[in-house]
Parts: structure tokens; sequence; C-alpha cells
């Protein structure tokens, strides 16, 4: 029986040294990018969001350290890139049992959130209650966790939803790892979703109309990617995101010469987008 409460991919964290860099290289390459807002003190972090239609990029930073942050710190000890993927809830503390029923001892849930600066000027708040899988539970090395919005209307902003390059949904999360199949069959074993074979990776939906994950060995991430693309990438972990875009000369134009063409797609270098390569398909 599928789980209840998880439905589909929310968005995903891509974790940062720098946040206010991150957020201008973000805007170079035509997104739209929030306010920068700050977590509730026991997180300790601060983040920029990119939002789309029903999922968003959320790029984050370390601002205090504590113990909520620990895993994140580690993680930027070695790298920045895409660390974690929130799944959206709908009762974070129903779906914290059912993992529980499940064998996987779940961690929360936890309540916390931010300040939002309003178009037009004004401020409201951010919430959420979110729980996360157990930390040694990471398929492909990433962490997976669960968000309940309680405010989505600070959240999906109308005016922060269009993007110069078009991008308007995730289609995929991309992740590298030496294993695909049991990666892939881990992460279904965790979110009660079917995991099969596609083309040369593993394929995972995660629920619902929402992103896919596509698990792949290092020979499958270079027939995908060109050489230049693959450039600053890491040599495991989620490794590339791949959004829709109604508007690729639109995204091509945005992009400039950080662009590539290949295969029908355009994608950015790891290099030029904290360590994970970043490609638009057309809508």
């Amino acid at each position: 029986m599928s789980l209840k409460h998880i439905l589909g991919l929310d968005h995903v964290v891509v974790t940062v040294r720098d946040l206010d860099a991150a957020a201008e290289q973000w805007r170079g390459l035509g997104f739209t990018v929030s306010p920068r807002g700050t977590h509730s003190p026991i997180l300790g972090t601060g983040n920029y969001t990119i939002m789309f239609g029903e999922d968003y990029v959320e790029l984050l930073g370390i601002l205090t350290e504590t113990e909520q942050n620990k895993p994140t710190r580690d993680y930027l000890a070695k790298r920045e890139g895409l660390e974690r993927a929130a799944f959206t809830t709908d009762d974070a503390a129903a779906g914290a049992e059912e993992l529980k029923s499940r064998g996987f001892p779940a961690l929360g849930p936890i309540h916390f959130g931010r300040p939002v600066e309003l178009p037009g000027g004004g401020t409201g708040e951010a919430k959420f209650n979110v729980f996360r899988w157990p930390l040694e539970e990471q398929p492909g090395g990433l962490r997976i966790f669960a968000c309940q919005h309680l405010t989505r209307e600070t959240v999906w902003i109308p005016e922060l939803q269009s993007h110069a390059n078009g991008a308007s949904r995730l289609v995929r999360l991309e992740i590298l790892t030496a294993d695909p199949k049991a990666a892939a069959e881990h992460l279904a074993r965790l979110i009660d979703e079917p995991a099969r074979a596609d083309g040369d990776g593993w394929l995972v939906p995660s629920g619902g109309k929402r992103a896919d994950f596509l698990f792949y060995d290092a020979a499958g991430f270079a027939r995908r990617y060109p050489d230049a693309v693959r450039d600053g990438a890491a040599s495991e972990g989620a490794t590339a995101l791949v959004v829709a875009s109604g508007d690729l000369a639109g995204a091509k134009a945005a992009l400039g010469a950080r662009g590539v063409a290949h295969d029908g797609a355009v994608s950015v270098a790891a290099s030029a987008a904290n360590g994970i390569v970043l490609s638009f398909l057309p809508q």
C-alpha cells in the first residue's frame, strides 16, 4: 500500500557555502530568486527560493551552527550541491507515524518558520512542519525529508514564479552512484514507489505528476552530458537537476555562453551552478 501522506517531490535543497553569492549566480541563469529568508533559530539556516508551479529549488546556507544543521555542515565540508530532496506531505505528524509503522524511525515532526517579504511591502510568515527519514537512509547519498506547508500563500507568490529562462517545473533529479539498481530500490522502499529500468539508469517516480528520480553510473552520466557540462560535478550523489522550460529559446538567451546545447536540451555546467548540472528541456 502506498504512503498516504507523501504526495510527490516538493522541492530540492541546494546547499551552498556563500548564500548571497549563490543567489546572484542563479539570478544570472535567468531565474527569479526570492528575497533572502532566515529560518527559526533551531535550524540556524537561511535560504532563497526559486518557485515553480507546484515545486521549487531552495538555496540553503548555514548562518549559525546548531545540532539540527550538523549533517549539512558535514556535507559542506566536502562539497556544495544538491544535498536533499523534500516530499510534500499533507500531515507531517500522520506521515511520521506512517513511516514508523513501516519500520523507519522517522525524526520529527518539527515546526519552524521564516519571515517573508511580501510584494508591495509588508512582511508575512512562512510556516512549516517537517519530518525526516533516518539519517542513515540515504539512497545514492541523498538525504530525504517531508514538508507540510502551513502557509502556501507566503511561499508560492505569483511574482516569484515567472522566470526569464522559462522554467516552469522540476522534471527529474539525477543521482550518480556505483550501483544504480540498488540505490533506486532503496529509495523505492523508503517512499513506497516502484523502481524500474529506464534506458541507462533506474527510475523511481516521486508520486503523482511530480518529478522523477533517475539513478545512473559514471558511464550513464557521461552518455547523457558532454564533458563541458560535467565540469565541476561530484563523482557521486545527486549530480543533475532537469527543469522544464516553456521557452527554450529564452533559456538559451538567458544562459548565454554558459548554456551548452545537446540532445534537444540546453545545460549549464556543474561548475556554474553550485556543483550540479542544470539542464533545461522543452515543456
